[in-house]
């Protein structure tokens, strides 16, 4: 728990974990939420979230929500992820409902952030077959008609689109001197007639999907933000966006370090507990410091976006990011490695961090995007 939490910020965490251990704290609870690890995210616990009033941490009043901090949202997303709460359609969903709330139009914002409030998931896709990393490189394209769009065209990678309700799509509207001018964001009610959502196949599950664009019509007011503006619209939103993340690999490590040191402190060879051997306590004094340095950083940049909404952050922003996944990552891997066979089997979560945090280094921008992005910061 970070010292500097108010006391309502400390409540609010621990109602959160409460919540966690009662609906989701025993390996039964999750099996069952998730069909054995197939679905990612549960309806009915995210339902439950809604009524608590959770879901709306950062929506403003007049929308439902309660205009919490980011500091707010990062509690809550670090909580549930410790808690391995099954809702995974609530990082995208913050994601897009930071756009909304940008850029987005009266009606757009009462859809929207009327809807997360309520418990409805929100998607964002922007990735292509030949556009990942380079996001600019979209071809996905929208063209003016007399009544509104037509959309034409495959996005690839968008997480959670088979349950969301709304998509965020990001498709070109025109060239310029520059790939990243002429691209323009939508929105797009996933039941919107000439979209197929096509699930792809993967180590965590049923999370990500391929949408196919096929003479799909969307009305002139479907636009979010300007026409051709698309680009700049979603460099606005980059600080929540790797907060959210980073926030999440935060609740993922202490809970894969958790795991470890339940299993290391239990488990006995040699004729005493595994943890009292140098090489063991070594690692998981190591472990503990580097989560500790990360809960620093993430809650250390979401104060700075606080108390400056409207700055942007790439370092801080991408070094949360970077740090937080890279930490995860490791206090998984090294988890499995201090559990031995019992670390890859399925009887135990640790192999389900470790799917969980492999990934994270990959999506929202990959580490090596990050790296870039820093290290251009300081004009390399």
């Amino acid at each position: 728990m970070t010292s500097s939490f108010t006391q309502e910020q400390t409540d609010f965490a621990k109602a959160v974990s409460d919540f966690c251990k009662r609906e989701a704290g025993t390996r039964e609870q999750r099996d069952a939420l998730t069909e054995h690890g197939q679905h990612a995210h549960n309806q009915s616990v995210y339902d439950k979230m809604a009524d608590l009033g959770w879901l709306g941490v950062t929506t403003p009043e007049e929308f439902g929500g309660s205009a919490g901090t980011t500091v707010d949202m990062c509690i809550l997303l670090e909580e549930a992820a410790k808690g391995m709460l099954p809702i995974a359609g609530i990082g995208p969903t913050l994601i897009t409902g930071a756009a909304y709330q940008n850029f987005g139009t009266e009606e757009q914002k009462q859809t929207v952030l009327g809807g997360i409030v309520r418990g409805a998931s929100q998607s964002i896709s922007m990735s292509e077959p030949e556009a990942g990393s380079d996001v600019g490189n979209l071809s996905c394209r929208a063209e003016k008609t007399d009544s509104g769009w037509l959309v034409n065209g495959q996005k690839t990678w968008c997480s959670n689109a088979h349950f969301a309700e709304n998509i965020l799509l990001v498709a070109r509207t025109g060239r310029g001197d520059s790939k990243h001018e002429g691209l323009t964001m939508f929105h797009v009610p996933a039941n919107t007639d000439g979209l197929q959502i096509s699930g792809i196949d993967t180590m965590g599950g049923k999370e990500v999907n391929d949408l196919y664009f096929t003479d799909c019509h969307l009305p002139a007011d479907a636009v979010v933000g300007e026409v051709g503006a698309g680009w700049t619209q979603l460099m606005t939103g980059l600080n929540i966006e790797r907060l959210i993340l980073a926030a999440m690999m935060l609740g993922t490590a202490q809970r894969a370090f958790a795991d470890t040191l339940e299993f290391v402190t239990q488990r006995k060879q040699f004729g005493r507990p595994v943890g009292t051997f140098q090489v063991i306590r070594h690692r998981i004094a190591d472990l503990a410091t580097e989560i500790e340095c990360g809960r620093l950083l993430v809650y250390d940049v979401a104060r700075k976006v606080d108390e400056n909404p409207e700055k942007m952050f790439p370092r801080e922003a991408s070094m949360a990011k970077l740090k937080l996944t890279e930490t995860a990552k490791k206090v998984a891997l090294e988890g499995m490695q201090m559990m031995g066979g019992y670390g890859y089997a399925t009887e135990f979560d640790m192999e389900r961090h470790v799917r969980t945090t492999l990934v994270s280094s990959i999506y929202g921008g990959t580490n090596e995007i990050q790296r870039d992005i820093i290290g251009k910061t300081y004009g390399l």
